[in-house]
């Protein structure tokens, strides 16, 4: 199964490390960021390396020390510095401005599991000094490598079920796969949450995804989950942007342009992994034992378009559209002037056509249902 880990990404990393530059690399723990630079440096032997982690205190401990003669005494005949969860870096923006802006020739691999203090810290001290790149779980964009259409239709389900954390690939037992996947919300899901903000009580946070779970395609009121979870409006919402933050949810908001009767107020949110999303209702039945596999397919579709977009380099807004009439449309797409409507349906009989309402208020868009029998030409 290594083959599976010659990430997309690989190239564009390669070509993303560049001398006096920060090659910041953002992902949830286990996407596989940490293998994804142990293969470059594979690859790129040529290299001396110095490699640090952030949750180590005495690797910690020697960037400390902010001056030049410290970071050119550390440095010292060393072409490349990775920095493994450097969020966890007290002032981790001004030390490698200092680094690359003092080292001559020094190339900089920084990684990091939350956006909270790093994209904060690094903003700022690194402007023009900083690319950044983003690691999902596996993309079907991915697995197209090494797996042909017949197979890809076979793992279909499992994509549905399990996601696409790497690791899941050297365990052909679905129950290891289970376990797998609760190991990872146990121990990981919320670390950096728990790390960063200092709550003490991670039950609200886990009970607030599941109700997001129950949730997938549909309009999310945070006034009613804080009445539900006896939290404040303003603390639920706090709780999301974390969320957000740590790479487990994203948000898709409302689309309005020409109508009054169009939903804007709302959000609707979707699991960057399928897996981690049936592991916090603690449910990985098959799909015939199930009544949510639309909720699946939906989220599913989702977040390999959010992936498909970002490394394609793909410039869209994603939204939904919905009218207070009930009219709606799953997904749309902005892309510059053009506006892209997409229908999601697991059931390859029923019919669905562009709304009424959508056809009228915006004539020049497109419009696609998104079956079994299309769905990769949407993600791949």
């Amino acid at each position: 199964m290594s083959n599976y880990f010659k990430r997309v990404l690989f190239t564009e990393f390669s070509k993303k490390l560049l001398p006096e530059k920060v090659l910041l690399l953002l992902g949830a723990r286990r996407v596989g960021k940490t293998k994804l630079i142990k293969d470059f440096i594979k690859e790129h032997p040529q290299n001396v390396y110095l490699q640090l982690n952030g949750e180590d205190i005495m690797d910690s401990d020697l960037l400390k020390e902010r001056s030049v003669t410290n970071y050119q005494r550390l440095l010292s005949g060393i072409d490349v510095l990775v920095i493994d969860e450097a969020q966890h870096i007290p002032d981790i923006g001004l030390i490698l401005k200092l680094i690359v802006d003092s080292i001559e020739g020094i190339k900089v691999i920084a990684t990091g599991s939350s956006m909270f203090d790093l994209v904060n810290n690094l903003g700022e001290p690194l402007v023009g000094r900083k690319n950044t790149l983003y690691l999902f779980p596996l993309a079907q964009k991915e697995f197209a490598e090494f797996e042909d259409y017949k197979e890809t239709s076979q793992h279909l389900e499992q994509r549905l079920l399990f996601g696409g954390y790497p690791e899941l690939e050297q365990y052909s037992d679905w129950k290891e796969k289970e376990d797998y996947i609760y190991e990872i919300i146990n121990s990981y899901l919320l670390k950096d949450i728990l790390i960063f903000d200092g709550i003490k009580n991670s039950d609200k946070i886990y009970n607030l995804l599941r109700l997001i779970a129950f949730q997938i395609g549909k309009e999310v009121s945070l006034q009613e989950l804080g009445n539900q979870l006896q939290l404040s409006k303003n603390t639920v919402e706090r709780y999301l942007t974390l969320l957000t933050k740590v790479f487990v949810i994203f948000k898709v908001e409302g689309f309005s342009k020409n109508l009054r009767k169009e939903i804007t107020k709302t959000s609707r949110w979707y699991f960057y992994d399928n897996g981690i999303r049936n592991a916090l209702i603690s449910n990985f039945k098959r799909l015939t034992e199930r009544n949510d596999t639309g909720d699946l397919w939906e989220n599913y579709l989702a977040s390999e378009r959010v992936k498909k977009q970002h490394y394609n380099k793909i410039k869209a807004r994603n939204f939904f559209w919905r009218t207070y009439d009930q009219q709606e449309l799953d997904w749309l797409e902005e892309t510059g002037e053009d506006l892209s409507g997409f229908e999601f349906k697991w059931s390859t009989t029923k019919v669905s056509k562009i709304p009424v309402a959508f056809s009228k208020a915006y004539p020049e868009a497109s419009f696609e249902v998104i079956t079994k029998n299309n769905y990769l030409d949407f993600i791949t």
